[in-house]
């Protein structure tokens, strides 16, 4: 809530729904570079015959830890519209 109303007295309330949508599109950007990423991981590791379980496991593992800080910062925002 605090954050809130320190962006709210920085930006003012009618950039606050500007800043919002950004947010937005770079979390949207970020998640669909992290599934990128992912695929051609996973693609590349099929094409080499050297699929390692253990491997594809600790990436998707560190990804979804990233998506979940991400939502934790961004939830506040969300929540409070």
């Amino acid at each position: 809530m605090v954050i809130l109303l320190i962006v709210v007295l920085v930006f003012g309330a009618d950039k606050l729904p500007e800043i919002a949508r950004g947010l937005g599109k770079g979390m949207r950007q970020i998640r669909d570079a992290s599934n990128d990423i992912k695929q051609e991981v996973t693609k590349s590791a099929k094409e080499n015959n050297i699929i390692d379980k253990d491997v594809t496991k600790n990436v998707k593992e560190e990804i979804d830890k990233i998506k979940d800080d991400l939502e934790d910062f961004t939830g506040s925002l969300k929540r409070n519209k």
